[in-house]
């Protein structure tokens, strides 16, 4: 158990208790703001799930610069990094459907994707053929990390312009998940079609 596969369990650990503190506890206001001639409230919890969210999102960040630089690769690395990855993002996106934050068809074609890209991995894994992450699912994870971070910070600063950044990154995030499973699929279409 070396330190970026502790690193990846901390942020599975991270993962319910966000959820909880985001769904059940209520630690008051943090502060008001006007926007558009409306008042915008963002509550402690809301901050709280912020920071918890930033600092697994840079556990991530970390685990998999010190595997590398370390040359402390391993198979459970590469079996729960991306676990704690899909745990934390569609959580996240999951309780902001719930709440009517985020569109939930966003959030539903988000997690067919992941489940398609993963069923296609497993297929291409038990005939000896592995495939890396590529730049398209990197883009899409990045834009799913913006806007989480935009949605819980009710699209400030940039609500004050009528910009409705989470909703911009939300849909391109599903967008370049599209793209991102289609460029999967093309790359194991021939282990796809061997099994049927």
């Amino acid at each position: 158990m070396n330190l970026p596969n502790k690193l990846s369990l901390f942020r599975v650990v991270l993962v319910p208790i966000i959820a909880i503190i985001y769904l059940f506890c209520d630690l008051g206001m943090a502060f008001q703001v006007n926007v558009q001639d409306a008042m915008v409230t963002v509550q402690w919890s809301d901050i709280v799930v912020l920071i918890l969210f930033a600092i697994a999102s840079f556990t991530d960040f970390l685990d998999g610069n010190i595997a590398r630089k370390r040359n402390l690769v391993t198979s459970f690395g590469k079996f729960v990094d991306p676990i704690a990855d899909k745990l934390l993002v569609n959580t996240m996106l999951i309780l902001f459907a719930v709440g009517n934050r985020v569109p939930i068809i966003a959030v539903i074609i988000m997690i067919w994707r992941d489940t398609i890209v993963d069923g296609l991995r497993m297929s291409a894994s038990a005939k000896g053929k592995v495939v890396a992450a590529g730049m398209p699912g990197k883009i899409k994870t990045v834009l799913q990390m913006f806007a989480i971070i935009f949605v819980m910070l009710y699209d400030l600063p940039f609500a004050y312009l009528g910009i409705p950044m989470d909703q911009i990154f939300i849909w391109g995030a599903t967008i370049a998940s599209v793209y991102s499973g289609i460029v999967y699929f093309m790359k194991l279409k021939d282990v796809v079609m061997e099994t049927m």
